[in-house]
């Protein structure tokens, strides 16, 4: 006869043990977050970065793919749509960028594209189903903010990452003046339809991100319509905001517990003033922590951290790289100390809890 050994497990005991102040029963779970801002591809970007037939942009962001890659997810946000060259290659007022940029990003690291922006109607609808049918052939990357279909729009994705799940919306609050061509070729920013489509995730998922295109180009303030979004997004229950459209960088705070960037600013760019070739690089962590009294988890955005990034090219327009900052000498960027100073002290204006990162000791 064979006798079997059973063993009545005390769950109230097994939760009370925990190693360094987490349950066993109700570990924490943790996940990390960097954010960058706008990928806006000029004609001097792409020309520089065409060799052999093709266009290589991974010289271009070799510095930064250490960085990005030490982070669970990654954010940025792709100003100028990828309708690819078979639609024709253009740049400013109406861009439309080669394809293999988006190949650079994903092999830096980046996994979450916002596309809803003041240029995502540029080229027409054609470049949008070759953006989507792009992005969509690329396992494992999040997008949101234009869609070929009302299905595709509806469409949200959520992926999990150590036990946190995370979905993000995207909306443009300005199309330079073009005519929607349907209701999901941009998320055009609506409060109705943005509370529709966060009521519609919001319990599926642990973290909420949403993307907003918004304020005014080249203010390295916050404009009253950028703060009421932003109070009425925290106020809808979204962790965090993530704000672009101004091409410099701009404040960050927490309303609530609701983490909000009102500006990102360019991550890599051919503008031309310091602003304009300097870009934010924020870090967060995100913590999923069981509530007893409540018994259930608890999901918080914590430990900010800044940092920057820019832009160099050469005096001929050429050799474009993205750099961080703690790699910058006056050689490179010679006014890179001050801009530090003047970027830590905007970034941290309104809410003293974010750090930044400082420069190098060899700096």
């Amino acid at each position: 006869l064979c006798g079997f050994l059973t063993t009545q497990i005390d769950f109230e005991a097994f939760e009370n043990l925990n190693i360094n102040g987490t349950s066993l029963r109700h570990p924490t779970k943790k996940i990390s977050l960097v954010m960058v801002g706008d990928g806006l591809i000029h004609s001097a970007l792409y020309s520089d970065a065409y060799e052999d037939g093709t266009y290589n942009f991974y010289k271009k962001l070799e510095l930064i793919k250490p960085i990005v890659q030490k982070y669970d997810l990654a954010y940025y946000n792709q100003e100028s749509i990828l309708g690819g060259t078979s639609l024709g290659l253009s740049t400013y007022p109406s861009f439309n960028s080669p394809q293999e940029f988006g190949d650079a990003m994903i092999d830096a690291g980046f996994n979450i594209v916002s596309l809803a922006n003041n240029h995502t109607l540029d080229r027409g609808n054609k470049a949008i189903i070759n953006s989507r049918e792009y992005w969509n052939s690329k396992e494992g990357i999040m997008v949101n903010g234009s869609a070929t279909s009302q299905e595709e729009r509806d469409n949200i994705q959520i992926m999990e990452k150590n036990g946190i799940s995370y979905a993000m919306l995207s909306y443009t609050t300005t199309t330079n003046g073009i005519r929607l061509f349907n209701d999901y070729c941009v998320n055009f920013y609506d409060k109705d339809k943005v509370h529709e489509e966060i009521q519609k995730v919001r319990s599926q998922v642990d973290v909420l991100m949403v993307a907003m295109h918004w304020g005014e180009e080249y203010y390295t303030g916050v404009r009253n319509e950028q703060k009421e979004i932003a109070e009425y997004l925290a106020s809808e229950g979204v962790d965090i905001v993530i704000g672009a459209h101004p091409h410099v960088i701009e404040p960050a705070q927490y309303i609530g517990d609701t983490f909000v960037i009102y500006s990102l600013g360019n991550f890599i760019s051919a503008q031309r003033t310091d602003e304009q070739l300097s870009g934010l690089m924020m870090s967060v962590e995100i913590e999923k922590t069981y509530n007893k009294e409540l018994e259930k988890y608890e999901t918080k955005v914590i430990n900010p951290v800044a940092q920057f990034t820019y832009t160099y090219r050469n005096s001929n327009l050429k050799n474009y790289k993205v750099y961080p900052y703690t790699e910058l000498t006056s050689e490179i960027f010679p006014n890179y100390k001050s801009m530090y100073e003047t970027l830590s002290k905007r970034i941290t204006s309104l809410d003293d809890r974010i750090q930044v990162l400082p420069l190098s000791k060899e700096s």
